[in-house]
């Protein structure tokens, strides 16, 4: 059961997105919509179509990210990886962008880099535009500034022919309707940066009572790698925020009670039966040596090999360079044989020598020593290899002309010394492999005890990490308690969840207590969650999309741009409400005021004015 518990990090490496080739169903007979949900953790694409040659659901999954290399130094340009092609986001951690600010893009032309990928990898083919129609997901009560700069980026950029924006928690919750539409409920969105609570009455989003808590799945992940280097410093670099993830993903639930639970984690019983290991990469080799005699005189034969190549090497090398100088000696010699003083002399200054008698030792020394590098060089040639096992090896010949030797050379030669023993023992002793002090791999385990519930439980208790912030269920009961009792009762008949942060196992049940407790005594509620959290906002935007293909409502077009601005939103049934920019009016200027300015004849200072 121990060993059961034993989870290794899986570490996986992004797949590059491949370069798809779109069905001619995408374009015939007219373009069909480009769905784009933009979320701060995953960006997701794929077509809008009722075609079953189009497939029906997102073609792109890649993470919201990019990174720009600074370029080496032999003059290549910098290069930019955008999502899966980054291949793993560790190595790059301190490069990476996102073109988000909590879940709202402010860098737009990080922005451009996404959306770049997308229109590539997806094969839109159009020259110079994008002449598909753009569904785009954006954060609930999106700023007006962040919208002006997307729809001039569409608009201007990539020349697209209509956009609409919607809120992916509502595309969401209009794809997972359970009664006729519209309907009313209240919707729990928790994504990668931020929580929100979501009033939605007659299927229009009531904008006025929403509220943002600002904690998610990324503060989350930091909580708990924070929680576990502190816990085990001896692997502070192996603890990554990858890893937290994986761990949050896989290995977290929400507690339904959470001092409770905190009690139940108190008895070792309980805590040995629910704790998980996640193994840390490691390297298994041991310390001590475990090879066998016959490996290691194999070991050392191969030592000699590359000893004795080496000292033959650096012979030939002398034997070049003493060839040269004295090739050089004899040419100066020749010199004065020729009758050629002023040469010869210069040359002999030239060489720091002062007579020719010094040149002739010179030339005495460097030709004996090429003979004697050439003898040798001949004799390793025709030396026959040296049996370590069962002769007395000689030692191999070392230059005594030669260069300084390498201590690593040195340290080679004195591992030979149990060969030149005199008596070799009739039988060697087995090598006993040397056992570690401890358990190499439970070293590299991390043991998972509370940390499982302590990390999600920041959405409910922010305080945790230190946030001044209501957490889900004060926001949740201050939301309704800005409702009549009659509307409470519809909003808590559709509780809804969304959001990749919502797939915590028992989440569903925790919301389910926290709203017995808040609710009167026998009223009733019901709580659901999305079919799929995390990819049901782009299946919610694609049934918008096919549903309201031909209709003007919700889309934006290239005229609508021109006239009302950047900013402007066709309002739809999951988009924000559309809050124009009001400028206040000037107060009309009188005519006392408009009229210039007049110089008193008295005094002519400007400065006194009727």
């Amino acid at each position: 059961a121990a060993a059961s518990r034993v989870f290794a990090f899986r570490d996986v490496r992004w797949a590059p997105d491949p370069m798809l080739e779109p069905s001619a169903a995408v374009r015939t007979p007219q373009p069909v919509p480009l769905v784009i949900d933009n979320g701060s953790f995953q960006t997701r694409a794929g077509w809008a179509s009722a075609d079953p040659a189009v497939p029906a659901e997102p073609l792109l999954r890649f993470r919201s990210l990019a990174a720009r290399s600074r370029g080496a130094r032999g003059g290549a340009g910098a290069e930019t990886q955008v999502g899966n092609d980054l291949g793993s986001p560790e190595p790059l951690r301190w490069l990476l962008r996102s073109p988000f600010d909590r879940n709202v893009p402010v860098q737009l032309e990080l922005q451009e880099l996404l959306l770049d990928h997308v229109f590539q990898r997806l094969g839109v083919a159009s020259q110079g535009c994008v002449d598909h129609p753009i569904v785009l997901t954006e954060a609930v009560c999106n700023p007006l500034y962040s919208r002006q700069m997307m729809s001039e980026l569409l608009f201007e950029c990539y020349q697209v022919p209509k956009v609409s924006y919607g809120v992916d928690s509502l595309y969401s919750f209009y794809h997972n309707r359970r009664q006729n539409w519209p309907c009313s409920g209240l919707v729990i969105s928790s994504g990668y940066q931020c929580t929100h609570v979501l009033p939605v009455l007659e299927g229009r989003l009531d904008a006025k009572n929403c509220k943002r808590i600002n904690l998610g799945g990324c503060q989350a992940a930091v909580y708990l790698q924070r929680l576990l280097q502190l816990k085990y410093p001896g692997h502070f670099a192996a603890i990554t925020l990858s890893r937290m993830e994986e761990i949050l993903h896989e290995h977290s639930y929400i507690a339904e009670d959470y001092i409770e639970e905190l009690q139940k984690w108190q008895s070792p019983e309980y805590y040995e039966n629910n704790m998980h290991k996640m193994q840390l990469p490691f390297s298994s080799k041991l310390l001590g040596s475990t090879l066998t005699s016959e490996e290691k005189q194999e070991r050392r034969q191969q030592q000699l090999r590359r000893l004795q190549e080496l000292n033959a090497r650096r012979r030939e090398e002398k034997l070049q360079l003493d060839q040269e100088r004295l090739d050089r000696l004899l040419y100066v010699q020749e010199l004065a044989e020729d009758g050629q003083m002023d040469q010869f002399h210069k040359a002999l200054v030239e060489l720091n020598m002062d007579s020719a008698e010094e040149l002739q030792s010179y030339i005495n020394k460097l030709s004996l020593s090429v003979e004697q590098t050439k003898q040798k060089i001949l004799q390793s040639e025709v030396s026959i290899e040296v049996d370590v096992v069962d002769s007395k090896p000689e030692t191999p010949d070392l230059d005594p002309l030669g260069s300084e030797q390498s201590l690593e050379d040195v340290e080679s030669i004195n591992e030979f010394e149990p060969l030149f023993a005199e008596e070799q023992p009739e039988v060697e002793k087995p090598v006993a492999a040397v056992q570690p002090v401890f358990n190499l791999a439970e070293y590299h385990q991390l043991f998972l005890g509370t940390e499982r519930i302590r990390a999600p439980e920041i959405i409910f208790q922010p305080s945790l990490i230190g946030e001044d912030q209501a957490g889900i269920a004060e926001t949740m009961q201050y939301v309704l308690e800005r409702y009549p009792k009659e509307q409470q009762a519809v909003l808590v008949q559709n509780v809804f969840l969304t959001g990749g942060n919502t797939m915590y196992p028992g989440l569903k049940a925790r919301v389910q207590k926290e709203l017995l407790e808040m609710r009167p005594f026998q009223s009733s509620f019901q709580v659901h969650l999305a079919s799929s959290p995390v990819l049901d906002a782009w299946y919610g935007a694609r049934d918008w999309a096919v549903e309201y293909m031909t209709r003007e409502e919700g889309w934006i077009t290239r005229k609508d741009y021109e006239e009302k601005g950047g900013e402007y939103l066709k309002e739809h049934c999951a988009s924000n409400v559309y809050v124009p920019i009001r400028l206040p009016k000037q107060a009309p200027r009188t005519a006392e005021a408009l009229a210039p300015s007049r110089v008193t004849p008295s005094t002519g200072n400007p400065s006194e004015q009727p």
